[in-house]
């Protein structure tokens, strides 16, 4: 079961041999417990193993003849994937496949001279562009347009939002001990005549956080990783 925030605040008290705030603010190390979790998520997400992902399957949608999407969620930090939210063999958007272009990508700029296309079997781009979660949703544009309407199902990681101490920690794989020592090392620069995190705790944070990547990946061991050769193409029939 995750654990609460504050129970990790709690225990980094503890540690510090202040069980209740003089020196050390619920503030400050709620602020510092914050800066820990969302240390550790972005070393997550490089993963690439979908532990945060959301699947939205109502909001977004393009409309005909137009670049821009709808709809796009305003805690989109990075597109997992994009693509019509009606499939299969007898969808009217059978074979449509979006891909993701940078916009002076040679693709992009030769698909955004073509007229709007009707949504099945061809390629369409993306690109995704402004700051993106948390300063605002970010645009996501299509290349070529669409001829008709399309409601669209977007894979994406959010951000974590509003932490408090009475949140659960959001960060898998037994990260409660990082995430104290996170807390202590940097808790302990306010007592610190040179205001740098304690070492010895900061090192235990690296190690833990190290860990923690480790027992992340793989996701499941039913079958053995393997990487594909950049010139080998799955087939039917292939194990």
């Amino acid at each position: 079961m995750a654990t609460l925030i504050g129970t990790i605040v709690a225990s980094a008290r503890t540690t510090l041999i202040e069980t209740s705030a003089s020196f050390w603010t619920e503030a400050e190390l709620t602020e510092l417990a914050v800066a820990g979790i969302k240390d550790l998520w972005k070393k997550i997400i490089d993963l690439n193993k979908d532990h945060f992902v959301t699947i939205d399957e109502t909001n977004v949608s393009a409309a005909a003849s137009t670049a821009a999407l709808t709809g796009v969620p305003s805690d989109v930090f990075r597109v997992v994937a994009l693509q019509p939210r009606t499939l299969g063999a007898t969808s009217a958007n059978r074979g449509l496949i979006f891909k993701p272009r940078e916009l002076n990508h040679p693709d992009w700029v030769q698909s955004e001279a073509s007229a709007a296309v009707t949504p099945s079997n061809r390629v369409v781009y993306y690109a995704i562009i402004n700051a993106g979660a948390p300063v605002a949703a970010p645009e996501i544009h299509l290349s070529p347009q669409l001829a008709s309407a399309l409601d669209l199902t977007l894979k994406y990681i959010p951000t974590l939002g509003t932490l408090t101490l009475g949140s659960t920690n959001p960060i898998p794989g037994e990260s409660d001990v990082a995430i104290k020592h996170y807390i202590i090392a940097f808790a302990r620069a306010k007592e610190r005549e040179d205001r740098a995190p304690d070492p010895e705790h900061l090192s235990i944070y690296a190690t833990e956080a190290r860990n923690l990547l480790t027992v992340l990946t793989p996701r499941s061991v039913q079958e053995p990783e393997f990487v594909v050769g950049m010139w080998e193409h799955d087939s039917a029939g292939s194990e």
